[in-house]
């Protein structure tokens, strides 16, 4: 009873208070010092007179200008970079960028331009790259183009714009990208296009564009990196215009929300023939009526993307594709892998064959021929197999890249990739993954770099499925529950001492043993975080350097300092979203916040929900007084002294009392 008294005499005489500090304006994010810097959407009519003369780049979107000036910009004379998007800009006059002749970008985008000044981009002498999207252009005429004669990019899409006829002077000594995509082109003509002759290596963008007219051979002799045409309904207008054209990437495809684009015939697609090209995309249209002499103009390509073309099957006698590399069958309805006809590819290095509508059955030795695959995703293409993998993979000898992910499931018998020694990559996350031995199913795999077996169910198995992948350095665990909850010191990841980034996030964890990851000598990220650990346990990485530690959203209150203590070096940890306490019983953390806040990861996540007057508040502005001031400390010590003197005149009254009969 007697402690208890001085428990509720010291509780009510010890003072602690609590200081919260918050910073109210709204200033721009520095980003590099006396560098960089973001005003964003904070509502400014003018640049602010505390960004330093030496900024360089400036993020300036979303507030108010109205109209460029000469001394708007004049003080930050060093600019490269400048963002202005959707400003409200009406005006830029003559010499609003007189000052900053080092600037390279200007994004003008969102911004209803009613008058540009001839003068208007003169001063920067080295402007390459201009983004006029939205800015309500109907010609191109309206573009002073006089002080832009080093310009690499023009980004003018979803303007008005009804024709590409350029004007006399229009920069193409150094361009390398033109952008009209989402306007209203419907025709193009050869003079509209003959200064194009002048460009090299350009990437012209023309898509969303409904073009109804190309007049034949208009883009003849000019040579383009990429040409992009797509969602154009007619390919054959377009292919006509193309006669004799080069270039690297061709993109013909339509896109998702456009009525499944149209059907393509035989006939539509021999107009490829006499054009020049590495890389074709179509995907999104139509592939009703295939047949090997849809693809006899198509041999010389290096890329064919087929994606979501309605794609069954492909003929059994097409023509070899012999120099094609990368093949996208992508959203397409394949039952059999074997339809795909892979031995008309023979020189094939990456597949694509993912988010199939039906359920994919991967045959046996159906990619036999493909000894030089080396990417392979099957990925979300409902692929189940009760004999993983060695006949469905036969041949493959060169495949470093495998992605199973998202299918429904595999079981994995003896050794599962035998015929895939080489595999650097595998990618088996969210489909059931099941082994049939205590072996580790992929022990052969000894190139192995990285694993994802997230929400993969393996259970036990995570005690030997690890078996021979001494060279892993990424491993994906998150979403599995291990039969013993917590993980024990049983060296699980013995198997794996080269490991340097290791996943265990919502694992369900209420724990982790001082030794669990003591083989892992090179880990440098570990990800714990949606756990149920109670703890933080710095002290299991004790011997590790600049490590990066994601504890969020677990259900830690107190960390003593002595777990803190041993981050050293450049170690960043993540406490956001924890039930942490900014109560005296915590000093030590809140102390060791503040002094190490370059080591805080998510930091305006990282608050108090004890007690109930700080809940929600960031650490960094807690301020706690837990110490006792003089005359506290003096009218504790003269309550204590007269407690206990009366405590002891009573004992000593009761003891005589009891024995003055003796």
């Amino acid at each position: 009873m007697a402690c208890c008294t001085y428990c509720w005499v010291l509780m009510g005489l010890l003072g602690i208070s609590c200081e919260v500090t918050r910073t109210v304006d709204k200033m721009c994010i520095e980003f590099i010092a006396n560098r960089s810097y973001s005003c964003e959407d904070l509502g400014l009519e003018q640049i602010p007179e505390y960004l330093p003369f030496t900024t360089e780049v400036l993020d300036f979107s979303f507030n108010f200008l109205y109209a460029l000036q000469s001394p708007t910009f004049s003080k930050l004379e060093d600019l490269v970079s400048l963002d202005l998007t959707r400003c409200q800009i009406n005006w830029i006059y003559g010499g609003a960028f007189q000052s900053n002749s080092h600037l390279e970008t200007i994004v003008l985008t969102g911004n209803l331009l009613l008058f540009l000044a001839d003068e208007a981009f003169t001063g920067p002498s080295h402007l390459k790259h201009l983004d006029l999207t939205q800015t309500g252009l109907t010609s191109l005429e309206f573009i002073p183009m006089q002080d832009l004669g080093k310009l690499e990019t023009l980004i003018l899409g979803s303007n008005h714009i009804q024709s590409i006829q350029f004007p006399p002077d229009f920069p193409t000594k150094n361009l390398k990208y033109l952008d009209f995509q989402m306007n209203i082109i419907q025709k193009i003509s050869a003079n509209d296009i003959a200064i194009l002759k002048k460009t090299s290596n350009l990437t012209l963008i023309l898509k969303g564009n409904n073009i109804a007219v190309i007049e034949d051979r208009a883009f003849s002799s000019i040579f383009f990196y990429s040409l992009n045409f797509g969602g154009c309904i007619n390919i054959s207008v377009i292919l006509d215009g193309l006669q004799g054209a080069e270039t690297v990437v061709l993109w013909l495809g339509s896109f998702e929300d456009m009525a499944h684009g149209i059907d393509i015939s035989v006939l539509m697609l021999q107009g490829i023939c006499n054009i020049s090209a590495h890389e074709l995309n179509l995907q999104y249209h139509h592939f009703s009526q295939i047949s090997a002499g849809t693809f006899q103009c198509l041999t010389k390509l290096q890329k064919l993307d087929l994606t979501h073309t309605f794609l069954k099957m492909l003929p059994p006698d097409i023509v070899s594709m012999n120099v094609l590399k990368e093949l996208h069958l992508s959203k397409n309805d394949f039952m059999l892998l074997c339809d795909i006809s892979s031995a008309a590819f023979p020189n094939l290095t990456h597949l694509f064959i993912r988010d199939n509508s039906e359920k994919l059955n991967l045959g046996s030795g159906c990619l036999e021929t493909l000894s030089k695959l080396q990417y392979l995703d099957l990925s979300n293409s409902q692929v189940q197999s009760s004999d993983c993998c060695n006949q469905e993979l036969r041949g493959l000898s060169s495949l470093r890249h495998l992605n199973l992910s998202y299918n429904r499931q595999l079981l994995l018998h003896n050794i599962a990739f035998e015929e895939c020694a080489n595999l650097v990559i595998l990618d088996l996350a969210f489909t059931q993954v099941t082994t049939s031995e205590p072996e580790g199913p992929f022990r052969n795999l000894h190139l192995l770099q990285s694993l994802n077996l997230s929400y993969c169910q393996i259970g036990s198995s995570i005690q030997y499925i690890l078996q021979g992948l001494e060279s892993l350095n990424v491993l994906n665990l998150r979403g599995n529950n291990f039969e013993s909850g917590t993980m024990l010191n049983d060296n699980v990841f013995r198997q794996t001492p080269n490991l340097e980034v290791l996943i265990l996030s919502s694992c369900k964890l209420p724990g982790i043993q001082t030794k669990a990851f003591y083989a892992l000598r090179k880990l440098k990220h570990v990800d714990l975080s949606y756990n149920n650990l109670i703890a933080f346990s710095s002290d299991i990485f004790s011997n590790l350097r600049s490590i990066y530690l994601n504890f969020a959203n677990n259900k830690i209150r107190i960390i003593p300092r002595d777990m803190l203590t041993s981050l050293s070096g450049k170690s960043v940890i993540n406490l956001s979203y924890n039930p942490l306490e900014c109560t005296c019983s915590n000093i030590e953390l809140l102390t060791w916040y503040k002094q190490n806040i370059d080591k805080i990861e998510d930091s305006d996540k990282t608050t108090c929900s004890e007690p109930k007057s700080l809940a929600g508040i960031k650490l960094f502005f807690v301020n706690l007084s837990c110490g006792h001031h003089t005359a506290q400390i003096i009218l504790i010590t003269l309550v204590v002294i007269a407690v206990i003197a009366a405590s002891l005149i009573l004992i000593t009254r009761f003891l005589k009392r009891k024995y003055q009969h003796i």
